[in-house]
């Protein structure tokens, strides 16, 4: 199964550098479906998320895969 997290860009004069974004208590938050993550990203972070829909620069919000191999690893251990 895929599961995805949240990053976010904060420096924008070091735009190669994401953060993980955690939840209250300091632990990853980790989803598993990808429209789920996006809902909690626009909660989370509205403003920078609706600057990117209507600005044509850097992305400063992302969903990504937390293992690009998860599911091959997971088809290995079965």
């Amino acid at each position: 199964m895929t599961t995805y997290k949240l990053q976010v860009q904060d420096d924008d004069a070091k735009p190669n550098t994401w953060r993980d974004v955690n939840d209250g208590t300091g632990k990853l938050q980790i989803f598993t479906e990808e429209a789920v993550a996006r809902n909690a990203l626009l909660e989370q972070f509205p403003v920078l998320v609706k600057l990117e829909q209507f600005a044509s620069g850097s992305k400063r919000t992302r969903v990504v895969v937390v293992s690009a191999f998860q599911d091959i690893d997971d088809e290995k251990d079965k």
